[in-house]
């Protein structure tokens, strides 16, 4: 192979994944179900989320993954603090009504404000009350970085599986 044509190949840069290879692939790691939670001065707000995951023990460090474009977070950020409140298998209204665009989330929702200034849903597995540590813009979201203040764990039920576009592990 002659220099010229080498250095061609290498200089070659294969096709980038798109979005819809991304979340084919993607979909293949199976994920908990979150709701991301703040209270700002026109009231509480959250949204589902997916891409939460432990950083650190010591100290306390947890992540979530947040589009930066959407309409929650945005409302968030400012406050410093957030809860997130993870899933029970049985909890698809939870998830239906914050993973949708459309509606207050709030309204109907039996909910109460926690000692840190956040919303706590019912009947939830787990609960971390964080303020925000630090947050990376990366692409089309922000990651998240969040020291815990406090845990909060309740049920023993099984966890909300988000798992090929679908919720549960299918067949």
């Amino acid at each position: 192979m002659s220099t010229q044509t080498l250095t061609q190949v290498l200089a070659a840069e294969p096709e980038l994944p798109g979005p819809l290879d991304m979340r084919n692939a993607m979909g293949r790691f199976a994920t908990g179900v979150t709701v991301v939670t703040g209270l700002d001065e026109d009231g509480p707000i959250g949204f589902a989320c997916q891409s939460f995951a432990s950083v650190s023990l010591e100290p306390p460090l947890i992540l979530f993954c947040a589009d930066h474009r959407g309409r929650a977070w945005p409302r968030i950020r400012p406050t410093g603090r957030f809860a997130i409140n993870v899933l029970g298998e049985e909890q698809s209204d939870l998830c239906g009504r914050f993973g949708s665009s459309r509606g207050t989330k709030f309204d109907g929702l039996d909910w109460e404000r926690s000692r840190w200034d956040t919303p706590s849903l019912p009947g939830v597995l787990m609960r971390a009350h964080c303020e925000i540590h630090d947050v990376h813009t990366a692409g089309d979201h922000d990651v998240v970085i969040g020291r815990v203040l406090e845990l909060e764990c309740f049920e023993d039920d099984r966890p909300m599986v988000f798992y090929r576009g679908a919720f549960g592990l299918g067949d």
